[in-house]
C-alpha cells in the first residue's frame, strides 16, 4: 500500500533552495576548472547544466584534434 505525501511550500521552498544551492557549487566547480578563453564563452550561462552543455560543445573540436593526433603517431 503506497502512501502519497502532497510536498507542504515549506518542503518545496527547501528543497527549491537546496537544488539552487546545488547548482551554485556545480557552477563554481566548473567555472574555476575552466581555461579563461572557455570561461568568458560560458560566463553568461545561468546554470550548471547550461555551462556543461556549451563547454561540452566547445571541447567537440579538441577531442577530435586529439583522436587525430593520437592515429597520426600509431601510424608513423
Amino acid at each position: 500500500n503506497e502512501t502519497f505525501h502532497v510536498q507542504t511550500d515549506d518542503e518545496l521552498i527547501e528543497k527549491e533552495l537546496k537544488q539552487i544551492e546545488a547548482d551554485d557549487q556545480a557552477i563554481q566547480t566548473i567555472l574555476l576548472s575552466l581555461p579563461e578563453d572557455i570561461y568568458a564563452a560560458v560566463d553568461s550561462c545561468k546554470t550548471a547544466q547550461e555551462i556543461w552543455l556549451r563547454v561540452q560543445q566547445m571541447m567537440k573540436g579538441s577531442d577530435i584534434r586529439i583522436q587525430e593526433k593520437k592515429a597520426k603517431l600509431f601510424n608513423e
